[in-house]
Formats: structure tokens, C-alpha cells, sequence
């Protein structure tokens, strides 16, 4: 009961944040002109990578609201590098997590989480550039090895479209387009955004974030807190909190109260740092949309430059905090809810009717496919 328990309110706690995911990815999709995204998120490079690091930081979106919004960036045009870095930075820190940091952590957790996330989402970026760079060359050698073999085939297309450029269909379809150039109204574009959120994104991502809220209500459930703070400070101490941090599916904001608690029970500041970067950036969803999106490769450059980022943060905030003398206090004197419960609730439901509805109509369509095989 324990596991279903914390399984449920994982669910409502990530509604709200999932269905704002959502809908800023739909309204990316159609809204945002693809001009744009080639121009500024469409190449692969360093600055392209800065541009969407940048973009993602201070959006107030957690580990499971990112995903639809980065599948939906990335469906628009945008490269595979600022994709990754959009991923990574946005869940990592936020305008609302610096806030809750300032409060639960100090000032200088509050400076160095973002800069530590910006960082770590350039080079997760730009490792994942370089492997598509990589699988690019080979692509485009065996095709103009192809392209090679196949000379002659060009001559005789050529001759066959000498004798055919009489015909008038081309003209009616061009008259046909100009009719059909009228621009949708404001409210038609919300309801495409809606549709392509609730149907499209949803389906691709439902599965992946169903079996990251269960593992994280297996951590929740079965790994207590005692079991990270005997580990201290150091190597060991990082590598057991991330270790403990991927196959938990925690945003931000909500791993900030943690880390505060981890803190105050004897782990260190550069730890705790760890886990507040590992934590949203490197749940199994992530993981799973990460392998499906841009490929199975890139899982390996995501996790070097996320987790390499994390280490080295988190020894030079200890060494920042021994050596200068940082203050690393968490003031936990009230504790207030980010949303209220009633909407929380709310969302929840709403999330659950259209999960159910995309279950149910994928097996609709695969009764009736089983159905026209046996006919």
C-alpha cells in the first residue's frame, strides 16, 4: 500500500508540471516559426548549444514537464546539441528553484546551482553534437557511394520529364494552394496546440514517465534517507547519490527540501549539489526519451557530460566552502505548498482521463488490425 501510496502523490505532484509541459510544447510546435528554430537552435555548434542552455534555465519546468517540451522542440527543426542542452538545463535549475535555494540553502547555493546547471547542459550538448556529427559522415559517405553506382538513372528521368512539361496540373494545384494559405484564427492555433499535446506528445512520452514515477516510488518506498547521509562527503559519497538520484523522477524545486534535509544529516555541500543536478537530469524518463530521440548513442554522451559536470561542481563547492569559508545553511523555519492540493488534484485527474483514452484507443486500433488479419 506503502508503494501505491507514494506512487499516487508522485502522480499528482508532477500533473500540474507535466500538462505545463504540455501545453508550452504545443504551443511551440505551432507558434514558434521554424525559420527561427534553424536560424538560432537548428545547427550543430557551441553557440547554438549556449543559446538553448540558456533558453531552458530559468523556465519553471521539472524532470517530467521538460520532456514533452524538448520532444516538441525537437520535432520543430531544433538540433540534436540544443536539444540535449535544453533538456538538461531546464529540469537542473529554474526561476522557481533559485528562489527555494536562496531559502532552504543560502546564497551561495543559490549562485552556483544555475551556473553549474548552464555548464553542465553545454557539455552534454556539445558531446552529443559531436556523435551526430559523427553518425552524419558515415551516412553521407554511404550515400554518395550510392549516389555513385547509380549515374546513369539521372538521363533517363531527364528524358522522360523533356516530354512532359506540357501538362496543366501543376498550375491548378498551385491555384488550389493560394486558396487554401488562409491563416487560422488565434483560437484555432490553441486548439491545434492543445490537440497535438493531448494526443501525439502524450502518447510518446506516457510510457516513459509512468515506469520513472514507479521507480521513484520504489526509492521513496524502500531507500531511506539515513541510507545517504552515512555515506558523508567525497568520490564515494557523489557516486552513491547519483547511483540513488537516476531512477528517481524528481523536479528542481521538489529536490531542493531534500537536499536541505540530506544537508542538515551530515552530507556534504558538494553532495548535495550532486544530487540536485543528477536528480532531474538523469531519471530513467529522461534516459528513455534521450535513447528514442536522438539515438541510442547519445545516452552515453548525455550521461558523461551530466554526470562529469555534477562531480566536478560538487568537489569545487567543497573546496569552495573549505577554503573560503561559504555558508551553506538550510533555513527551514516554515514550509509552505508550491501549488495548492485542490489543483494538484485536479490536473491529476484531468492527466488520468487522457492517459486512459490514449489506452484505450491504441487498443481499439489494435483489436482491429488483429481483426482484418484473421478476415
Amino acid at each position: 500500500m506503502d508503494l501505491i501510496n507514494n506512487f499516487w502523490q508522485l502522480f499528482l505532484l508532477s500533473a500540474p508540471w507535466l500538462m505545463l509541459g504540455l501545453l508550452i510544447a504545443g504551443i511551440l510546435n505551432v507558434y514558434l516559426p521554424a525559420n527561427f528554430l534553424n536560424k538560432h537552435l537548428g545547427k550543430e555548434g557551441f553557440w547554438t548549444t549556449v543559446k538553448a542552455a540558456c533558453i531552458g534555465a530559468p523556465m519553471p519546468l521539472c524532470s517530467c514537464g521538460v520532456i514533452p517540451a524538448a520532444i516538441g522542440l525537437r520535432r520543430a527543426g531544433a538540433s540534436k546539441s540544443a536539444t540535449t542542452a535544453f533538456l538538461v538545463s531546464t529540469p537542473e535549475t529554474g526561476v522557481d528553484s533559485v528562489s527555494v535555494s536562496y531559502v532552504l540553502l543560502g546564497p551561495f547555493m543559490a549562485i552556483i546551482r544555475p551556473v553549474a546547471a548552464i555548464t553542465s547542459a553545454i557539455v552534454a550538448g556539445v558531446l552529443v553534437g559531436r556523435e551526430t556529427t559523427g553518425e552524419s559522415t558515415e551516412s553521407s559517405s554511404q550515400a554518395s557511394c550510392c549516389a555513385s553506382k547509380n549515374k546513369p538513372e539521372p538521363e533517363k528521368t531527364s528524358c522522360c520529364s523533356a516530354k512532359r512539361p506540357i501538362p496543366t496540373e501543376p498550375k491548378q494545384s498551385s491555384c488550389c494552394a493560394s486558396k487554401q494559405v488562409a491563416t487560422p484564427t488565434q483560437w484555432q492555433k490553441i486548439q491545434q496546440a492543445i490537440i497535438f499535446s493531448c494526443n501525439k506528445l502524450l502518447s510518446d512520452t506516457m510510457i516513459w514517465l509512468l515506469i520513472g514515477l514507479f521507480f521513484a516510488a520504489l526509492v521513496q518506498t524502500y531507500v531511506p534517507e539515513s541510507f545517504l547521509s552515512q555515506w558523508g562527503s567525497g568520490l564515494l559519497a557523489m557516486t552513491v547519490v547519483i547511483l540513488i538520484s537516476i531512477p528517481m523522477y524528481i523536479c528542481a524545486t521538489a529536490s531542493t527540501p531534500i537536499a536541505a534535509g540530506l544537508l542538515l544529516s551530515g552530507v556534504s555541500p558538494g553532495a548535495v549539489l550532486v544530487f540536485m543536478l543528477a536528480g532531474p537530469a538523469t531519471n530513467i524518463a529522461t534516459l528513455g526519451v534521450v535513447a528514442s530521440e536522438l539515438g541510442k548513442r547519445a545516452v552515453a554522451a548525455y550521461l558523461v557530460g551530466v554526470i562529469g559536470v555534477a562531480i566536478a561542481f560538487g568537489f569545487l563547492t567543497d573546496y569552495l566552502v573549505a577554503q573560503y569559508g561559504f555558508v551553506v545553511s538550510p533555513m527551514m523555519g516554515h514550509e509552505h505548498e508550491i501549488l495548492p492540493q485542490w489543483f494538484s488534484w485536479v490536473c491529476g485527474l484531468i492527466l488520468m482521463v487522457l492517459m486512459l483514452r490514449l489506452m484505450l484507443k491504441a487498443m481499439i486500433t489494435r483489436l482491429h488490425a488483429t481483426g482484418k488479419r484473421f478476415t
